[in-house]
């Protein structure tokens, strides 16, 4: 079973990869399954169970949904035309099923929240059921969005690794050792190994190109959210501060402030995580809620860094993507079921492994900056108030994008020898999040949420 590095890095749009960007492609999945009988339907109802369901209006969940059953997709629907899509929706109560089949759909009653109900093999749960004239059912469906915009269909197993595609790859790893051993045996950087293996689905070029592309989508949300002025959406009237640092960072010039790298760092991170929120494109990487991290590390590294290049941008890509591999498949990346730790603290630790690699570390370094990264992270909970992906999800991303700076540049003053591996960390944030009370996954429940006001 195999990963593609752009299976961690997929273009979508806020607020959340696992709220919003996975019930959208689950929303076009069940209306393929329904393609052949699509004009037998008459009417849909879908049901948001769990963390879908007790967060799922600040995380647009019943936006994306709707935005599914339109036959839309993450990748290309444009930001600009999903909330008046999404209006006139709410206004006529009318729905044209994949653009071509229209049916009565009203939000309110169509859209059921059931935060209390949780469906057994993951926490973010949600059903798609189609009747035709006579309230027969045509089609029932049950999806999981478990983290990163992945989706799985039916019964799957809760202990079961996600892994799409069957391909066989020339290396394949499961765990940190596994990816270190290849790496010793074959004298390949960890990058090499991730191309390598990618190399199986796409030519080198295209894998090259794909980066590029990625990383220009990356660069154009930080661009976009040094931009983009005022409040952004929903009931606590978060003001983007991205906007007002960037001027005062390009007015003040040349600067003796040894610590101003940071405010960039702080700038980067903060620019796309308030795009984020306000539903406009980014990169899953590998979460929505954490898609400030990697950008904003690698961003630093570009401006800050002499002989920064796009060969040094590809380079840091595979090297995160291969690390984020381990991750989604020996613990979790979704905040519903092991809390923050398992999207900013994976993160985190992709960016620190790709900085150490970028900045001419060993596989060993790179593995001991991931460690870190992650090790320092340990215990995160998500607990989004307002259930809104802003508070204090934004100015997490900009602290952990300074962490993971900090934990490369740590493991390259070391040799790569450690006490604590990257396995163990990673196995151990999986407990602590098995361990963890749910009301600190992504419920809104626990936490900030229920001692912060909202305003």
């Amino acid at each position: 079973m195999a990963l593609s590095v752009f299976d961690l890095f997929s273009i979508g749009i806020g607020p959340s990869s696992s709220h919003t960007v996975g019930p959208m492609r689950a929303a076009k999945m069940f209306l393929d399954e329904l393609s052949k009988r699509l004009p037998e339907v008459v009417s849909v109802k879908c049901t948001l169970y769990g963390s879908l369901g007790s967060t799922g209006i600040g995380h647009s969940t019943d936006v994306a949904v709707i935005l599914g059953l339109l036959g839309e997709v993450p990748e290309t629907v444009d930001p600009r035309r999903v909330m008046p899509t999404v209006r006139e929706v709410h206004s006529t109560h009318r729905l044209s099923l994949a653009g071509s089949h229209e049916i009565d759909f009203a939000p309110v009653s169509d859209i059921i929240f059931d935060g209390g109900t949780e469906l057994p093999a993951h926490p973010n749960g949600m059903t798609l059921c189609a009747y035709d004239a006579e309230g027969n059912v045509i089609s029932d469906s049950t999806y999981y969005s478990v983290g990163g915009g992945f989706v799985m269909c039916g019964d799957v197993s809760p202990t079961e690794p996600i892994s799409p595609d069957e391909t066989a790859i020339p290396y394949p790893y499961k765990t940190a050792a596994d990816l270190l051993d290849i790496c010793q045996r074959t004298g390949f950087s960890i990058a090499k190994v991730a191309m390598e293996n990618e190399k199986v689905w796409r030519s080198e070029e295209e894998v090259r190109a794909g980066l590029i592309h990625i990383w220009d989508v990356m660069n154009e949300c930080i661009q976009n959210g040094s931009e983009t002025e005022g409040m952004l959406p929903g009931s606590l009237r978060v003001l983007r501060r991205a906007p007002g640092l960037y001027q005062k960072l390009t007015s003040e010039g040349a600067s003796n402030d040894p610590l101003r790298g940071m405010d960039w760092i702080t700038f980067y991170a903060l620019a796309v995580n308030e795009e984020n929120a306000a539903g406009g494109r980014v990169v899953t990487a590998p979460t929505n809620g954490a898609a400030g991290i990697i950008p904003a590390v690698l961003r630093y590294y570009l401006d800050f860094v002499p002989g920064a290049c796009d060969d040094a941008v590809v380079r840091f890509l595979l090297t995160a993507g291969a690390i984020g591999i381990i991750f989604k498949n020996t613990a979790s990346i979704s905040g519903a079921e092991v809390g923050c730790q398992g999207e900013v603290g994976s993160a985190c630790s992709m960016a620190a492994g790709a900085m150490a690699a970028v900045l001419g570390g060993s596989p060993e370094q790179v593995e001991n900056a991931a460690e870190i990264g992650m090790e320092h992270n340990l215990g995160l909970t998500c607990d989004p108030v307002g259930g809104l992906v802003q508070v204090p999800c934004i100015e997490r991303n900009a602290i952990a994008s300074v962490k993971a700076i900090a934990a490369a540049r740590t493991a390259l003053h070391g040799n790569g020898k450690h006490i604590v591996s990257l396995d163990s960390v990673i196995k151990t944030m999986r407990e602590t999040g098995l361990d963890m009370q749910s009301k600190y996954k992504e419920t809104s429940l626990g936490g900030l949420a229920v001692n912060v006001i909202e305003c």
